[in-house]
């Protein structure tokens, strides 16, 4: 018997056994089941190793069960974040000038439209740009031109009439 056939038959006789300890310590069986699966991945990569340990089952149960505890963990975390700081506000639906704004960026060719998101929207001087693209600064500076000048074109054309003279 090779060592895959030793593993599919350690698994085929433990599997079921691990789970339902799992489950009894965590009390979630999807949980457990998760944690099994991920626990028995782990020996499966070092099964020549663990294969020769006098309970491998063993190995295995404590393996889930601190993934168990670290996925608790997590849980806990997060409610902590979130008791802490609170729910996130709501987020309405886009204005109307943002979907505009988003629909004019993407018809920029992707050079222009990166120029003028770093410029605009993270507040990136042109030096920063230029550093950060790897880009000459005069040519930092045109992609930002012609994407202004590109872009007012094409909210001109789709912003309502007041918005656009504004």
């Amino acid at each position: 018997m090779d060592e895959k056939d030793g593993f599919e038959e350690f698994y085929r006789t433990t599997r079921q056994r691990v789970v339902m300890v799992l489950y009894a310590l965590g009390g979630d069986l999807a949980e457990a089941q998760d944690a099994a699966q991920e626990a028995y991945v782990r020996a499966w990569q070092r099964w020549s190793q663990i294969s020769g340990y006098d309970d491998p089952e063993a190995w295995v149960r404590t393996v889930g069960y601190r993934l168990l505890v670290n996925r608790w963990r997590k849980i806990r975390n997060g409610l902590v974040a979130y008791r802490r700081h609170g729910p996130q506000p709501a987020v309405g639906p886009p204005s109307e000038n943002t979907v505009a704004l988003v629909a004019a960026l993407r018809q920029l060719p992707a050079e222009q439209r990166q120029t003028v998101v770093l410029h605009h929207l993270a507040d990136l001087s042109v030096d920063e740009i230029a550093e950060q693209t790897d880009t000459p600064s005069g040519t930092v500076k045109a992609r930002l031109a012609r994407g202004r000048k590109a872009l007012a074109a094409l909210l001109d054309a789709t912003l309502p009439e007041e918005v656009g003279n504004a």
